[in-house]
């Protein structure tokens, strides 16, 4: 689900009573193990976490006018989802995120190429997602991004 928010306060602001909390919280998550360097935004009608232009002034090759993107947290209709652009481009990290995950006996993780689904706001693993959050600073991303995009 898109939300025509202009700042995460806004954004959670307008999700449903029960998603409040844990988007909150996850959002605190973030905010507090994110590496410095990223920074907070509304990008694709989600909380977005960017490399700034100061930091990368390429921007985001498919519109050179956004800032690159890493990270998303959004309220979908059937779950909450946090987006992380590390574990779908570093299979090392991918596999550490899933063994950590496993560990917990939280379930089985619901997964797409960087998408984290959480349909059970009570099993969500905040303390996971925010060592998944320290595990790549803003060079190692950037590093990756254009390793894979100028080939």
């Amino acid at each position: 689900m898109q939300y025509e928010a202009t700042s995460a306060d806004d954004y959670i602001s307008q999700l449903p009573e029960e998603r409040r909390e844990p988007v909150s919280r996850l959002r605190e998550t973030i905010r507090t193990h994110l590496p410095e360097g990223f920074e907070e935004s509304i990008s694709y009608g989600m909380i977005g976490y960017v490399v700034p232009h100061a930091r990368y002034p390429d921007g985001y090759h498919c519109n050179p006018e956004l800032p690159l993107p890493f990270m998303s947290l959004a309220s979908q209709k059937n779950y909450i989802a946090v987006y992380h652009s590390g574990i779908y481009a570093d299979p090392e990290l991918n596999q550490w995120f899933l063994d950590r995950y496993r560990a917990l006996d939280i379930g089985k993780p619901d997964m797409g190429k960087s998408c984290i689904r959480f349909r059970k706001p009570d099993k969500i693993p905040y303390g996971l997602i925010g060592e998944l959050c320290e595990k790549m600073e803003v060079e190692d991303w950037v590093r990756m991004y254009e390793k894979a995009i100028k080939k």
